[in-house]
């Protein structure tokens, strides 16, 4: 049985993990037979967003804390990830992959990334193993690898093209419900809510492309290793 790291970043688009990318993601690896572990860094939001007004909140909340009303309360720090025990790994979208796991949403092609995700990323790569990165996660993934010009998607907004593309990395415009592949650096990638108008039928259908993807990938590593 393949084995899956999902790494959350919070729970609530706005502010943490795009819940809807989040469920599909972990819809389809269960469906394709994948065990999966779910982590998350144990570390305060950057900020706390009311979902209805889409105004900061004055309050603090935790990451871990949060990610696991998406895992019920099946989720790990996201310091006791270990590449070795797993065959790839997927990161749903949402605003917090580039607050919380990065700066990303503040410094664009100048962010800063979390030393604790940035050394999940480049484990995985190290081991060469996949990776599948939904919605704005393609674009922070580009900014926390070592790889080179790492080939992604995050739909047709021009301005995170052009910050993936100051990263060293090669965008591809893409619908919602299409997946890009790159094989050498074994990435596959979708918008997702990169287009906050996307139907959820095709939200799901480029999620469950990059899960398809990403299983392949692994299948094909394990049998050349």
């Amino acid at each position: 049985m393949t084995k899956v790291a999902v790494i959350l970043s919070g729970c609530g688009y706005l502010d943490g993990a795009e819940i809807r990318e989040s469920v599909l993601s972990l819809l389809y690896l269960d469906e394709m037979g994948a065990e999966v572990s779910i982590f998350a860094p144990d570390v305060e939001q950057r900020d706390v967003m009311d979902h209805i007004t889409g105004k900061p909140q004055d309050e603090k909340r935790n990451v871990l804390v949060e990610a696991a009303r998406i895992a019920r309360g099946k989720i790990a720090p996201l310091v006791q990830l270990n590449a070795e025990d797993f065959d790839a790994l997927v990161i749903p979208g949402g605003f917090g992959v580039a607050k919380n796991l990065s700066d990303f949403a503040l410094k664009g092609p100048e962010a800063e990334i979390l030393p604790v995700f940035q050394k999940a990323i480049h484990d995985f790569e190290e081991a060469g193993k996949p990776i599948g990165a939904i919605c704005i996660s393609p674009a922070v993934l580009v900014a926390a690898s070592k790889g080179d010009r790492l080939k992604v998607t995050i739909g047709e907004d021009a301005g995170v093209a052009s910050a993936i593309e100051a990263l060293g990395g090669i965008h591809e415009n893409a619908a919602t419900d299409a997946v890009v592949i790159d094989d050498t650096n074994m990435v596959a990638s979708c918008s997702a809510y990169m287009r906050d108008d996307a139907p959820i039928a095709d939200v799901a259908a480029g999620i469950r492309k990059v899960i398809e993807q990403v299983l392949r990938m692994s299948d094909k590593q394990k049998k050349v290793a």
